[in-house]
């Protein structure tokens, strides 16, 4: 159908797309998930992204991120046209990243994190999530299922050392106003989610659903 909306939304980082389990759109926007590809040994930010491009298969869609995902579909945006590029609880530049990822990003630190063991920490949980989501260690392992140590240590680098300098102004930024991971203090001109933590995709579904239809049609 001609007035059909596609929306392609890319989940965080070791997140699977249940994360999106609670969108609910009207019935002109057909949501497609995207799920994590394994990398290729040192894959570059941009080959990566080309081959996640393949799984995009209409003209003009939407495209949303969550998180680390919110980057990648801002690269997506480099090599295919989209009609709207969302981000949520993310960032638009390395610029925004907070000074615990930015010391990070200048220490590598980040290379130390022990993905081998992540089946057997809470730390990855308290990090993708914010450290209050440790109580709900066991509903977080439900949609923090991509634990490959290749993968992590890819993503993690990745995360850590992108290279935008400049924000798109065309990117819509969605945050949540009690973010403690990447803390609003950090980021310029988004859309503040009160009361919404990193897991704002699951917190505040409710007002995502009520809210992204009139974001996207602007």
């Amino acid at each position: 159908m001609n007035n059909e909306i596609h929306v392609y939304c890319m989940p965080g980082m070791a997140a699977n797309s249940k994360i999106f389990e609670y969108i609910r759109l009207p019935k002109q926007y057909k949501i497609h998930l995207l799920d994590w590809i394994d990398p290729k040994k040192d894959e570059s930010l941009q080959a990566y992204v080309s081959r996640l491009c393949e799984k995009i298969t209409h003209e003009q869609p939407v495209l949303i991120g969550v998180s680390f995902g919110g980057i990648i579909v801002q690269e997506m945006s480099k090599l295919i046209s989209a009609k709207k590029v969302i981000i949520i609880s993310s960032v638009k530049s390395y610029k925004e990243l907070p000074i615990h990822i930015t010391l990070g990003r200048k220490s590598k630190a980040y290379k130390y994190f022990p993905t081998q063991w992540i089946d057997k920490t809470e730390d990855f949980i308290s990090f993708v999530f914010g450290p209050s989501m440790k109580k709900r260690m066991k509903l977080h392992k439900y949609y923090l299922s991509v634990r490959d140590k290749k993968y992590l240590d890819w993503a993690l680098h990745h995360f850590f050392q992108w290279d935008r300098e400049e924000a798109d102004p065309d990117v819509v930024h969605i945050h949540g106003s009690i973010d403690a991971l990447i803390p609003v203090f950090t980021i310029k001109n988004y859309i503040s989610v009160p009361g919404g933590t990193h897991a704002l995709i699951l917190q505040k579904a409710t007002w995502l659903n009520k809210h992204l239809p009139e974001i996207i049609s602007k």
